[in-house]
């Protein structure tokens, strides 16, 4: 075998092995996705309450099924938040905080709409940090991005562990 040959082959082998698997991976994030017989289209998010509740649904909305409400669920994701914030670090000389660490938890439940029993739960946490000054109005809107950073964050960890229950299930 020539040198060119030994090199198509190289080369050609394993495209030809990404061409022939390609066909055995459904992308989890295609509009209408189903995983284990389910679309994930099919699972309403109600509201969640507080400024947070209102960020975290609006971004579950988007991925499960592209914002906008459900016409006929099959299934209710419910999740309560908590919120905490540290301040790990503190100038000496003005006494005052110079980061801060806000911490968010979210218990989830996946319920089926017919049956009404629990098809998945857990927990998912982040934690977000932001810089303080001595500027009041900067402090609230840094807290709020990290507010937003983390509330994306739980939806993707969110979607992802819903989509693996369902996956495992079905």
């Amino acid at each position: 075998m020539s040198w060119s040959n030994k090199r198509m082959c190289r080369i050609a082998g394993p495209a030809l092995g990404a061409l022939v698997l390609s066909g055995c991976f459904q992308p989890l994030y295609q509009g209408g996705a189903s995983v284990g017989g389910v679309s994930l289209a099919s699972i309403a998010v109600p509201p969640i309450s507080g400024r947070l509740g209102y960020s975290l649904t609006n971004e579950l909305a988007f991925r499960f099924h592209g914002g906008g409400e459900v016409a006929s669920p099959e299934y209710q994701l419910s999740v309560k938040l908590s919120e905490h914030v540290q301040t790990p670090l503190v100038d000496t000389v003005s006494g005052r905080a110079t980061s801060a660490v806000v911490g968010i938890d979210a218990n989830y439940s996946l319920v089926s709409s017919a049956t009404q029993q629990e098809v998945a739960s857990g927990t998912a946490f982040t934690t977000e940090t932001y810089d303080r000054s001595s500027q009041r109005f900067a402090n609230i809107r840094a807290a709020r991005d990290a507010e937003l950073r983390g509330a994306r964050v739980l939806a993707d960890q969110i979607f992802t562990r819903i989509a693996a229950a369902l996956r495992a299930k079905g």
